[in-house]
């Protein structure tokens, strides 16, 4: 019988599950082959997780030994509230386990960390062709109407 899956932080056990989970996400928002992140900054990403002084974590959903998602969440100061505000910077689930309710549950305990950090805010982007997420999404918090822009520094 196959258990529920679990939400739990990650670990640095993880690396090699976590890495085609990764890099998964990054396809989707068209970040692969040429494009694809630089080791250097999949390692940074990966360490930083582990770092103390970093405000970015990592949740990972687990199924059987298998990951089968992952959440990257970071807090961060406003000028609008006192308290910290938390963004769900990455949010991905694998083929296989979309539509079994691994997205909410890695959503939801992002919103559990952020309420025990003391935030009051939780938020997050996605693309406006990503309508399946979207559904989801629409269940679990409201749109904001903003629109974002972005420039690229060299």
């Amino acid at each position: 019988m196959t258990k529920p899956h679990t939400i739990r932080p990650v670990e640095e056990a993880d690396f090699s599950a976590w890495l085609p989970l990764w890099e998964g996400y990054n396809a989707f928002y068209g970040r692969s082959g040429s494009t694809a992140l630089s080791m250097y900054i999949v390692q940074t990403t990966w360490q930083r997780f582990f770092d103390a002084y970093e405000p970015v974590h990592a949740l990972v959903a687990e199924q059987d030994g298998n990951l089968l998602g992952l959440a990257h969440y970071l807090f961060h100061r406003s000028t609008i509230q006192i308290e910290p505000s938390c963004y769900l910077q990455d949010l991905f689930t694998s083929e296989p386990a979309r539509g079994k309710g691994v997205g909410r549950a890695l959503i939801e305990a992002v919103y559990r960390a952020a309420e025990a950090a003391g935030c009051r805010r939780v938020y997050w982007h996605t693309h406006e062709t990503n309508a399946t997420a979207m559904q989801l999404y629409d269940t679990l918090a409201e749109k904001s109407g903003f629109v974002v822009y972005r420039k690229s520094l060299p």
